[in-house]
Formats: structure tokens, sequence, C-alpha cells
């Protein structure tokens, strides 16, 4: 992403995200110009995947 970047082109590459994505985009965030609030999108985002597929195996083991 260029430094150009607004919240809806963000947005819009986020919510097309699987797996582990989000972390790898949040690590390399982290590891550039550091914006808090780029990062913490980032981190939201990587959580809220993390969530979902962790609600997907626990459900699959319940309902076995």
């Amino acid at each position: 992403m260029t430094r150009q970047t607004n919240w809806r082109a963000l947005n819009a590459v986020l919510n097309r995200l699987r797996g582990d994505a989000g972390k790898t985009m949040r690590d390399t965030a982290v590891g550039g110009p550091r914006r808090v609030t780029f990062v913490e999108r980032l981190h939201q985002r990587y959580c809220a995947l993390r969530a979902a597929r962790e609600r997907m195996e626990l459900l699959k083991e319940v309902t076995k």
C-alpha cells in the first residue's frame, strides 16, 4: 500500500483478507513507519478473522 492510502481503500483490502494475511500485514506495518491507527486497524481485522476461524473450529468439535 502506498502512503496515500485512505481508510476506505484500507477497509476494502482488509475485508478481503483471509488467514494469516492480516497478521503478516500487521507485522509489516509495525516494522514500518508505525502509524498507530493503521496498525490498530490491521490488528482488529486479524483478531476478527482469528476469532471467526476459532469459532468455526469449536462448533465443528461440538457438533461431531
